[in-house]
Parts: C-alpha cells; sequence; structure tokens
C-alpha cells in the first residue's frame, strides 16, 4: 500500500472537552506568563538572585504555552511539575512581598503589597493548571488511528 493511502487521526483532539481543556491549559499558561511578566518587572530593583530564575519560567512557560497550543500533551506533565515549583515559591515569596509594605523599607518599583498580591494570586492559578494539565494529560490527546484514505467512518481501522 502506498504512503500516501494511509491517513492518522486524532480522535481525542476532535472532542469538545479536550479543546476546551486545551484552551484552558493555554489561557492559565499565557495568564500565569503575564502576572511573572509583571512581577518581575515590578519588583526587578528587589529580587535578590531570582531575576535569572523568573526569566526562566517566563520563557517555559511561553513555549509550553505555544506547543500545547500544538497539542503536545507530552509537555502537560512537564507543565504541572513546573506549575507545582512555581506554586512553592510564590506561596513563600508572597508573604515576604507583603511584609515589605512597612515604614522604613523602600518599595520596588510597584508598590510592595501589589507585588505580595499578585504574587499570592500565582498560587490558584498554578492550583489550576495543575488540575487542567493532568485533566488534559488523561484525555490522551496523542493517540491515533490510523486509517485507509477514502473509506468512510472516522474509525476505519488498517487490516
Amino acid at each position: 500500500m502506498a504512503p500516501s493511502a494511509t491517513v492518522i487521526e486524532h480522535p481525542n483532539r476532535d472532542k469538545a472537552g479536550s479543546r476546551s481543556t486545551k484552551a484552558i491549559v493555554v489561557v492559565l499558561l499565557l495568564a500565569t506568563a503575564l502576572l511573572l511578566v509583571v512581577v518581575t518587572a515590578g519588583g526587578w530593583t528587589k529580587l535578590q538572585g531570582a531575576k535569572g530564575l523568573q526569566l526562566t519560567f517566563i520563557v517555559l512557560y511561553l513555549v509550553l504555552a505555544f506547543y500545547i497550543a500544538r497539542w503536545r500533551s507530552g509537555l502537560l506533565p512537564f507543565a504541572a511539575a513546573l506549575a507545582i515549583v512555581l506554586l512553592l515559591f510564590a506561596a513563600i515569596s508572597g508573604p515576604e512581598w507583603l511584609a515589605r509594605n512597612k515604614d522604613g523599607l523602600s518599595d520596588p518599583a510597584l508598590d510592595a503589597g501589589l507585588v505580595g498580591f499578585l504574587t499570592l494570586l500565582l498560587v490558584p492559578l498554578q492550583m489550576l493548571l495543575i488540575v487542567f494539565a493532568a485533566k488534559g494529560f488523561g484525555q490522551r490527546w496523542s493517540v491515533e488511528v490510523e486509517r485507509r484514505a477514502g473509506t468512510a467512518g472516522r474509525n476505519a481501522r488498517l487490516a
């Protein structure tokens, strides 16, 4: 049989639940990257040793959003793992930003209270990302079904 006679389909990608989960994961990744940009820019002068890590997280989240938008389901566990790490960092550093909101401490570019609030906002955002990334991975986006070109029906398998 000629290679052009075989069609590869991904039936789980056609489901509405899979499409919506993918969209939610991409939006959560982009929202996280945006929040990280604001927090990084707003607290740049006061970040101690974390500037490179912040920039790395931003780049990784943008790259993950790009590839997951292209149905790369193998990156979903990696996105969930990064979300766990970022959740821990945000849960620890958020209260520290809020503690800077006192007399005698200089503010970063943005008010320290605002930076603290945005940092703590990352915590529920990462929880949602973990849940939806796990849900997307369970939907098995990478399943492939081969069929002959021209056969009727979506699940007509090759013999």
